[in-house]
């Protein structure tokens, strides 16, 4: 399975399966984050074997707790949030294609018990993403439209739509797609809406369109 091909694939999931991650899937997903680390100056980690970041009302949401977990982390900057909903969103997709289910808990996790795995407190954990063996393989939402939610100035190109199919999959705070995406040539511009969570779900909305678009297709516009 690809990245792409996991946009479609992959939706939220709250009941895993009493099953720890094996050895070569931790090995897979540690290099993955620590790639996104060294690029994008973050701070995620995967903890294993435990949930201790995971916040009471997710637990409760989690019918069978899932004991894995990643934190979304870095030093607090203007884009920070921007860089873990793109980051984020990779490592959702990427789990996908390692036969793992993922539920982003967004605002229900445990700052404190996140901070204690990291080696350093010095940043912003702003998200938790259980990670495990799901019971299913979820069920996908109910969407807005392309027409809802772009606009192109001309004739639409393949790829344009292709990267709005994508962002139509792409999960956000709350269920709400509060993206705009518009493009001229190939300049696209991408809002998310305001609020707690907009800068995670646009980066999210981000790397979704990217993954459906393709990245040399166009360049990002300033909004």
């Amino acid at each position: 399975m690809t990245i792409k091909e996991a946009i479609t694939q992959r939706h939220m999931v709250r009941r895993y399966i009493d099953k720890p991650l094996d050895t070569e899937t931790v090995k897979l997903l540690n290099k993955r984050i620590a790639q996104s680390n060294v690029n994008y100056g973050l701070n995620m980690k995967l903890v294993t074997g435990n949930a201790d970041g995971i916040g009471v009302l997710a637990k409760l949401l989690l019918t069978r707790s899932v004991y894995n977990y990643i934190i979304l982390a870095g030093k607090d900057c203007a884009d920070l949030d921007e860089k873990l909903g793109y980051c984020g969103a990779d490592l959702i997709l990427y789990a996908q294609t390692l036969g793992l289910n993922t539920w982003w808990c967004g605002g229900m996790f445990n700052n404190k018990g996140a901070l204690k795995n990291l080696e350093t407190e010095n940043v912003r954990v702003n998200g938790v993403i259980a990670i495990g063996y799901g019971q299913t393989q979820g069920v996908p939402h109910k969407t807005k439209t392309a027409a809802e939610i772009s606009c192109y100035n001309g004739n639409e190109p393949q790829w344009f739509k292709d990267g709005v199919e994508a962002l139509l999959h792409a999960p956000t705070a709350l269920n709400k797609q509060p993206y705009m995406v518009q493009g001229d040539g190939n300049t696209v511009t991408l809002t998310a809406g305001e609020g707690h969570f907009s800068g995670i779900d646009l980066g999210i909305g981000k790397y979704h369109f990217e993954v459906g678009a393709g990245k040399n297709n166009f360049e990002w516009g300033k909004v």
